[in-house]
């Protein structure tokens, strides 16, 4: 199992001074943690994407690039790239020259997103949800098979046979469907025979089983090699020197964070009592010491058929930065090792 972390670059505050540290420094921090992840062993590390006051990456590429030009062996991803806000040409230029800034590094985890602030801001309609991600991934797909791409559609102008450049140092860039819950998502990713990242945020891991079957089964369906199906998952993770350290360290960003968005979409207000019974043997979150959190990937191993990369949604409002730093050489040094046979 490839263990990998996700960051959405969100802004930080000091839990002790209440100081929010400044964008640009929040930056820096978000790029030394990538380079401690890289030293530390960690197979991968995304970015996602936001338009919202309260995240840095609506730009993750460039953040990614910064990255390559400080580390030598992780894989750069985004997590997840709005492509159906986005243009695939762009898209895929801008992950290509990652790829060469990284030397053959980059990858692309690609989705609908789950806020909606990119489609009016790019004049796109949401109703068009569903359309635009399939048309602008059937182009991103195209485009990575070839230079000059003959093509039109219904929410892009043509191409007819220019050349898309640069090319990617990969033979091909590899490209991940991001997914949640909807069924139809799981369906269309094992039909086109991609790798599929599974967002699970809550819940129970053994619910999303008979949707990663659908996966597997509508890819085995379409012809494509058991080998090629890969299953990624994506869930809230952290590291630490005690369980109830550990807890104690990612609760209070967690909470604030849930509650900011909570107040958007109507939920209940967090709940500590729930979030430690979410930390336990069954729930969806992998926070720990190095061996509770290798024993939760045991079991989401089994729960799920196999997963071949977990992604630890670390991001927390409240984290001091040095406890971060801790928590990603855990993962790397000690949680890594454990599940390496997987």
């Amino acid at each position: 199992m490839e263990l990998g972390i996700d960051s959405f670059a969100a802004v930080v505050s000091d839990p002790v001074t209440g100081v929010t540290l400044s964008p640009a420094d929040r930056l820096a921090n978000l790029l030394e943690e990538i380079e401690v992840a890289d030293r530390s062993g960690v197979h991968s590390f995304g970015v996602g994407e936001h338009h919202r006051p309260e995240y840095l990456d609506s730009a993750p590429s460039l953040i990614l690039a910064a990255a390559a030009a400080r580390t030598s062996r992780i894989r750069l991803n985004s997590a997840v790239t709005v492509l159906s806000a986005d243009d695939p040409v762009r898209v895929f230029q801008q992950y290509a020259t990652l790829d060469l800034l990284s030397r053959g590094r980059a990858e692309l985890v690609v989705g609908r997103g789950s806020f909606i602030e990119a489609y009016p801001l790019f004049g796109l309609n949401t109703q068009d949800y569903d359309s635009l991600f399939s048309e602008k991934l059937e182009l991103l797909l195209r485009l990575r098979g070839d230079t000059h791409v003959h093509w039109s559609g219904r929410h892009r102008a043509p191409l007819r046979g220019q050349g898309v450049y640069p090319r990617p140092q990969q033979p091909q860039l590899p490209v991940w469907v991001g997914v949640g819950g909807t069924p139809e998502s799981f369906v269309r990713a094992g039909q086109l025979g991609l790798p599929l990242m599974v967002a699970i945020i809550g819940g129970d891991f053994r619910a999303f089983r008979p949707l990663v079957d659908l996966y597997r089964a509508a890819g085995a369906q379409a012809g494509h090699a058991p080998d090629t199906l890969r299953v990624g998952v994506h869930a809230f993770g952290f590291v630490g020197d005690s369980d109830a350290g550990a807890r104690d360290d990612f609760w209070p960003g967690y909470a604030r964070m849930l509650d900011t968005l909570g107040r958007e979409r109507g939920w209940a207000p967090p709940n500590r009592a729930q979030f430690d019974a979410a930390c336990g043997p069954a729930g969806p979150y992998l926070i720990g010491t190095p061996d509770t959190v290798a024993a939760k990937l045991r079991f989401v191993h089994a729960a799920l058929g196999g997963v071949d990369r977990l992604s630890f949604q670390m991001t927390n409002v409240l984290m001091p930065h040095a406890r971060m730093l801790r928590s990603v050489e855990l993962l790397g040094r000690e949680v890594a090792p454990q599940v390496a046979d997987l």
